[in-house]
């Protein structure tokens, strides 16, 4: 018998969705909750490692992925005129699952939940948790009037978390490193057939393809201080900014326009200290453990938050030996990712040298493929 028979998951996001997916299975009655009245995912493309692929197998969604969004074994880094500068193996050891890929946001999104939705837990939208009593079992009061008496409480509500908040203050909160993420959703190029980095430029530039048809493509500009622009400007910006470089980027370039999709946001991180809970209630994903882009790992890792406390909860005899077992299990492994891509940050916005830079994923991506 798992440690607990109720949850309650707030945020329903990747963490959150893969959570409940996982506590369905071994027989907790799970109540999700999403601020969101209509449950929606926004943003363009995301990238896929290996390791991620691999989790989405454990989830029961890997053939969905495989549908609907985009895989292909290895990862090339070229020169800003698209010269080959290296190749990154990137398999796993499993002969099922490619070494990479890419999927559009709001396909991922759906496909969890109605992998989710299939198990039929209890799901409330456009409602918050207003309080959490302390003490077990907890009892929460929402923002439409009703309560609930749960064993777990379970805080997936992203980087900007309001119950990291409740449980820890406002002393630990995300912090800017210095990098603006552009994000452009526009018409595969015939060459990007796989993982694409571009090195060495005044920008780090990403194209991945993430169906058939779309690649997904990102830019990392350093700026000190993040400065929003109005959209009417955003593909002037950009353009600027994919000046310097060729081959496909500078055909994309080419295209766009005032109607291109494009988003720009500021990179922001935050890694918590250890331990993410507290008087039964627990951070998982980017409510714990938000990193920046540069690895591709940040849905794995909060899909694989989801699976281990699962299985932890179900080989625990109480909550604290489940939640304790979580931290061993997860604790490193998040670091890694989080420590390693602000690394590349650093290496990104100093123009080191794009070996260095590969050197360290290449090194990353290693760890990762080993078991969670």
């Amino acid at each position: 018998m798992p440690a607990i028979s109720s949850a309650l998951i707030i945020g329903g996001g990747i963490a959150g969705m893969s959570a409940a997916i996982c506590l369905r299975e071994i027989g907790v009655d799970v109540h999700l909750i999403d601020i969101d009245p209509e449950w929606k995912v926004y943003g363009a493309g995301i990238t896929i490692t290996g390791p991620t692929l691999r989790v989405m197998k454990r989830l029961g969604i890997l053939d969905s992925i495989l549908k609907d969004g985009f895989v292909a074994d290895g990862v090339l880094a070229l020169d800003p005129q698209g010269g080959l500068i290296a190749e990154i193996e990137t398999g796993v050891d499993d002969n099922e699952i490619p070494g990479a890929g890419g999927i559009l946001r709001p396909a991922l999104h759906r496909i969890l939940r109605d992998r989710l939705m299939a198990l039929a837990p209890e799901v409330s939208l456009g409602v918050q948790a207003k309080s959490i009593s302390p003490g077990s079992p907890k009892v929460v009061q929402f923002s439409d009037g009703a309560s609930g008496i749960y064993d777990l409480v379970i805080g997936a509500d992203g980087i900007f978390s309001t119950t990291r908040t409740t449980l820890f203050g406002d002393a630990l909160a995300p912090q800017y490193v210095g990098q603006v993420c552009w994000r452009l959703m526009t018409i595969k190029h015939k060459q990007i057939n796989r993982r694409t980095y571009f090195l060495g430029g005044p920008c780090k530039v990403g194209m991945n393809p993430v169906s058939a048809d779309l690649m997904y493509m990102f830019l990392l500009e350093p700026m000190t201080a993040f400065q929003r622009l109005p959209d009417a400007l955003l593909h002037v910006r950009l353009a600027e900014l994919m000046g310097p470089f060729g081959g496909p980027i500078a055909d994309a370039r080419a295209e766009l326009g005032p109607n291109s999709n494009i988003v720009a946001r500021p990179l922001e991180t935050i890694f918590l200290p250890s331990p993410w809970y507290r008087d039964g209630t627990l951070l998982i994903g980017d409510a714990a453990h938000a990193t920046t882009p540069q690895l591709a790992s940040g849905a794995g890792m909060a899909m694989e938050d989801g699976v281990v406390l699962a299985e932890c909860i179900a080989q625990a005899r109480t909550l604290d030996e489940a939640f304790a077992t979580f931290m061993a299990r997860r604790w490193a492994r998040c670091a890694l990712v989080v420590n390693s891509s602000l690394k590349l940050g650093e290496l990104e916005r100093s123009g080191a040298s794009p070996i260095d830079q590969v050197r360290i994923v290449e090194t990353a991506l290693r760890e990762l493929n080993q078991a969670f």
